[in-house]
Protein backbone atom coordinates (compact mmCIF):
# COMPACT_ATOMS: atom_id res chain seq x y z
CA UNK A 1 0.00 0.00 0.00
CA UNK A 2 1.60 3.78 -1.32
CA UNK A 3 1.63 5.70 1.97
CA UNK A 4 0.21 8.48 2.07
CA UNK A 5 0.10 12.08 3.47
CA UNK A 6 -1.16 12.65 7.19
CA UNK A 7 -4.13 14.73 7.61
CA UNK A 8 -4.85 17.18 10.32
CA UNK A 9 -6.97 16.21 13.04
CA UNK A 10 -10.74 16.27 11.71
CA UNK A 11 -13.45 18.60 12.70
CA UNK A 12 -15.72 15.55 13.97
CA UNK A 13 -12.29 14.49 15.95
CA UNK A 14 -12.23 17.82 17.90
CA UNK A 15 -15.69 17.69 18.47
CA UNK A 16 -15.78 14.69 19.56
CA UNK A 17 -12.96 15.30 22.12
CA UNK A 18 -14.54 17.91 23.55
CA UNK A 19 -17.99 16.44 24.35
CA UNK A 20 -16.24 12.99 25.65
CA UNK A 21 -13.86 15.12 28.00
CA UNK A 22 -17.45 17.13 28.97
CA UNK A 23 -19.03 13.58 29.83
CA UNK A 24 -16.17 12.05 31.51
CA UNK A 25 -15.33 14.84 33.68
CA UNK A 26 -19.10 15.44 34.79
CA UNK A 27 -19.81 18.46 33.04
CA UNK A 28 -22.51 16.94 31.44
CA UNK A 29 -23.93 14.31 33.61
CA UNK A 30 -26.11 10.90 33.20
CA UNK A 31 -29.49 11.65 32.10
CA UNK A 32 -28.49 15.56 31.27
CA UNK A 33 -29.67 15.89 27.62
CA UNK A 34 -27.13 17.38 25.31
CA UNK A 35 -27.83 20.58 23.23
CA UNK A 36 -29.43 20.11 19.80
CA UNK A 37 -27.10 19.36 17.20
CA UNK A 38 -27.79 23.06 15.50
CA UNK A 39 -27.10 24.14 19.18
CA UNK A 40 -23.51 22.57 19.25
CA UNK A 41 -22.96 23.35 15.53
CA UNK A 42 -23.16 27.55 16.94
CA UNK A 43 -20.95 27.25 19.87
CA UNK A 44 -18.60 25.19 18.41
CA UNK A 45 -18.46 27.00 15.12
CA UNK A 46 -18.69 24.10 13.05
CA UNK A 47 -20.95 22.50 10.39
CA UNK A 48 -24.13 19.92 11.93
CA UNK A 49 -22.05 16.70 9.97
CA UNK A 50 -19.36 17.04 11.65
CA UNK A 51 -21.50 17.38 15.20
CA UNK A 52 -23.34 14.50 13.70
CA UNK A 53 -20.44 12.52 13.58
CA UNK A 54 -19.10 13.04 16.55
CA UNK A 55 -22.22 12.09 18.22
CA UNK A 56 -22.64 8.73 16.57
CA UNK A 57 -19.08 8.03 17.71
CA UNK A 58 -19.57 9.24 21.51
CA UNK A 59 -22.82 7.02 21.51
CA UNK A 60 -20.76 3.78 20.16
CA UNK A 61 -18.39 4.64 22.94
CA UNK A 62 -21.24 4.04 25.38
CA UNK A 63 -21.91 7.88 26.81
CA UNK A 64 -24.91 8.89 25.54
CA UNK A 65 -28.10 7.58 23.44
CA UNK A 66 -29.04 9.42 20.55
CA UNK A 67 -32.53 8.75 19.57
CA UNK A 68 -33.41 9.70 16.24
CA UNK A 69 -35.78 13.42 15.86
CA UNK A 70 -35.38 13.01 20.09
CA UNK A 71 -32.99 14.28 22.31
CA UNK A 72 -29.46 13.00 23.00
CA UNK A 73 -28.84 11.98 26.48
CA UNK A 74 -25.66 11.41 28.67
CA UNK A 75 -25.25 7.87 29.48
CA UNK A 76 -23.66 6.83 32.90
CA UNK A 77 -20.01 5.45 30.90
CA UNK A 78 -19.36 3.32 34.47
CA UNK A 79 -21.99 1.51 33.32
CA UNK A 80 -22.20 1.36 30.10
CA UNK A 81 -18.49 2.07 28.29
CA UNK A 82 -15.70 -0.15 27.68
CA UNK A 83 -11.98 -0.65 28.25
CA UNK A 84 -11.39 1.27 25.16
CA UNK A 85 -12.26 4.69 27.45
CA UNK A 86 -9.48 4.22 29.89
CA UNK A 87 -6.56 6.06 28.13
CA UNK A 88 -9.30 8.72 28.11
CA UNK A 89 -10.13 9.05 31.54
CA UNK A 90 -6.62 8.95 32.95
CA UNK A 91 -6.21 12.18 31.94
CA UNK A 92 -9.16 13.38 30.36
CA UNK A 93 -8.38 17.92 30.53
CA UNK A 94 -4.42 17.08 30.67
CA UNK A 95 -4.18 16.08 33.91
CA UNK A 96 -4.18 12.93 36.00
CA UNK A 97 -6.76 11.45 37.51
CA UNK A 98 -5.48 9.75 40.36
CA UNK A 99 -8.91 7.16 41.12
CA UNK A 100 -8.12 5.90 37.54
CA UNK A 101 -4.37 5.98 38.15
CA UNK A 102 -5.01 3.56 41.29
CA UNK A 103 -7.46 1.14 39.87
CA UNK A 104 -5.19 0.97 36.72
CA UNK A 105 -2.46 0.03 39.17
CA UNK A 106 -4.99 -2.43 40.95
CA UNK A 107 -5.89 -4.27 37.78
CA UNK A 108 -2.43 -4.87 37.43
CA UNK A 109 -1.44 -6.24 40.26
CA UNK A 110 -4.49 -8.73 39.88
CA UNK A 111 -4.52 -9.58 35.94
CA UNK A 112 -0.69 -10.24 36.20
CA UNK A 113 0.08 -13.30 38.18
CA UNK A 114 -2.83 -14.65 36.40
CA UNK A 115 -2.14 -14.28 33.16
CA UNK A 116 1.74 -15.52 34.00
CA UNK A 117 0.18 -18.49 35.44
CA UNK A 118 -1.74 -19.14 32.11
CA UNK A 119 1.52 -18.31 30.08
CA UNK A 120 2.85 -21.27 32.00
CA UNK A 121 0.33 -24.00 31.38
CA UNK A 122 -0.39 -22.59 27.89
CA UNK A 123 3.23 -21.59 26.49
CA UNK A 124 6.16 -23.13 28.15
CA UNK A 125 9.35 -23.41 26.16
CA UNK A 126 7.97 -21.35 23.32
CA UNK A 127 8.76 -18.02 25.38
CA UNK A 128 12.02 -18.97 26.81
CA UNK A 129 14.16 -17.59 23.97
CA UNK A 130 12.15 -13.99 23.87
CA UNK A 131 11.87 -13.61 27.38
CA UNK A 132 15.75 -14.26 28.12
CA UNK A 133 16.20 -11.78 25.36
CA UNK A 134 14.13 -8.64 27.04
CA UNK A 135 15.40 -9.46 30.32
CA UNK A 136 18.71 -8.82 28.99
CA UNK A 137 17.84 -5.87 27.37
CA UNK A 138 15.97 -4.63 30.52
CA UNK A 139 19.43 -5.17 32.28
CA UNK A 140 21.44 -3.47 29.65
CA UNK A 141 18.59 -0.27 29.19
CA UNK A 142 20.50 3.18 30.86
CA UNK A 143 17.23 4.29 32.34
CA UNK A 144 14.49 3.92 34.34
CA UNK A 145 12.09 5.03 30.86
CA UNK A 146 14.40 2.15 28.85
CA UNK A 147 13.41 -0.15 31.86
CA UNK A 148 9.85 0.95 31.45
CA UNK A 149 9.53 0.12 27.82
CA UNK A 150 11.52 -3.62 28.58
CA UNK A 151 8.98 -4.65 31.47
CA UNK A 152 6.10 -3.91 28.94
CA UNK A 153 7.27 -5.51 26.14
CA UNK A 154 7.82 -8.47 28.63
CA UNK A 155 4.75 -8.73 30.11
CA UNK A 156 3.70 -8.14 25.95
CA UNK A 157 5.05 -11.74 25.18
CA UNK A 158 3.61 -13.35 28.58
CA UNK A 159 0.02 -12.05 27.30
CA UNK A 160 0.46 -13.11 24.21
CA UNK A 161 1.65 -16.68 25.74
CA UNK A 162 -1.64 -16.49 27.84
CA UNK A 163 -3.36 -17.44 24.38
CA UNK A 164 -6.33 -15.11 26.01
CA UNK A 165 -8.31 -13.02 24.11
CA UNK A 166 -9.89 -11.07 27.05
CA UNK A 167 -6.42 -10.75 28.71
CA UNK A 168 -5.34 -9.30 25.43
CA UNK A 169 -7.62 -6.54 25.00
CA UNK A 170 -7.66 -5.71 28.77
CA UNK A 171 -3.47 -5.57 28.34
CA UNK A 172 -3.65 -3.11 25.41
CA UNK A 173 -6.10 -0.81 26.99
CA UNK A 174 -3.69 -0.47 30.28
CA UNK A 175 -1.09 -0.03 28.27
CA UNK A 176 -2.19 2.40 26.16
CA UNK A 177 -3.40 4.33 29.65
CA UNK A 178 -0.14 3.57 31.20
CA UNK A 179 2.41 4.32 27.91
CA UNK A 180 1.29 8.33 27.79
CA UNK A 181 2.65 8.97 31.13
CA UNK A 182 5.74 6.66 31.42
CA UNK A 183 8.07 9.68 31.46
CA UNK A 184 6.67 10.51 35.29
CA UNK A 185 5.64 7.08 36.03
CA UNK A 186 8.92 5.47 35.14
CA UNK A 187 11.44 6.59 37.98
CA UNK A 188 8.67 5.55 40.05
CA UNK A 189 8.38 1.95 39.17
CA UNK A 190 11.70 2.14 38.62
CA UNK A 191 12.30 -0.26 41.47
CA UNK A 192 10.27 -3.42 40.12
CA UNK A 193 12.01 -2.80 36.98
CA UNK A 194 15.51 -3.32 38.33
CA UNK A 195 14.69 -6.56 39.63
CA UNK A 196 16.08 -8.56 37.16
CA UNK A 197 16.33 -11.79 38.95
CA UNK A 198 12.60 -11.71 39.95
CA UNK A 199 12.09 -11.13 35.92
CA UNK A 200 14.65 -14.57 34.94
CA UNK A 201 13.15 -16.12 37.45
CA UNK A 202 9.60 -15.61 36.08
CA UNK A 203 10.77 -16.71 32.88
CA UNK A 204 12.08 -19.62 34.39
CA UNK A 205 9.03 -20.76 35.90
CA UNK A 206 6.98 -19.59 32.61
CA UNK A 207 9.23 -21.93 30.41
CA UNK A 208 9.22 -24.81 32.77
CA UNK A 209 5.47 -24.78 32.44
CA UNK A 210 5.40 -24.30 36.97
CA UNK A 211 1.84 -22.38 36.70
CA UNK A 212 2.14 -22.00 40.44
CA UNK A 213 5.55 -20.94 40.85
CA UNK A 214 4.98 -17.77 37.99
CA UNK A 215 1.82 -16.38 39.45
CA UNK A 216 4.28 -16.55 42.80
CA UNK A 217 6.68 -14.59 40.92
CA UNK A 218 4.60 -12.69 39.17
CA UNK A 219 2.53 -11.64 42.24
CA UNK A 220 5.79 -10.55 44.28
CA UNK A 221 7.38 -8.68 41.24
CA UNK A 222 4.48 -6.43 40.79
CA UNK A 223 3.64 -5.91 44.48
CA UNK A 224 6.57 -3.92 45.25
CA UNK A 225 6.19 -1.63 42.66
CA UNK A 226 1.99 -1.19 42.86
CA UNK A 227 2.38 -0.41 46.61
CA UNK A 228 5.40 2.33 45.93
CA UNK A 229 3.16 4.01 43.78
CA UNK A 230 0.10 3.52 45.67
CA UNK A 231 1.52 5.41 48.40
CA UNK A 232 2.60 8.15 45.47
CA UNK A 233 -1.31 8.55 44.96
CA UNK A 234 -2.51 8.52 48.16
CA UNK A 235 -0.05 11.37 49.39
CA UNK A 236 -1.16 13.61 46.43
CA UNK A 237 -4.85 12.65 47.49
CA UNK A 238 -4.28 13.97 50.38
CA UNK A 239 -2.43 17.56 49.03
CA UNK A 240 -5.54 17.75 47.01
Amino acid sequence: MALQPVARRSVPDAVFEQILADVVTGEFAPGDALPSERRLAEVLGVSRPAVREALQRVAAAGLVEVRQGDTTTVRDYRRHASLDLLPRLLSPRGELDLSVARSILEARLLVGPKVAELAAERAGTRLEIPLRDIVDALEAAPDAVGRQRQALAFWDQVVDGADSIAFRLMFNSLRAAYEPAIEVLGPVLDAEVTRVEVYRALTAAITAGDAARARRLAENLLGAGTDGLLTVIRKLEEQE
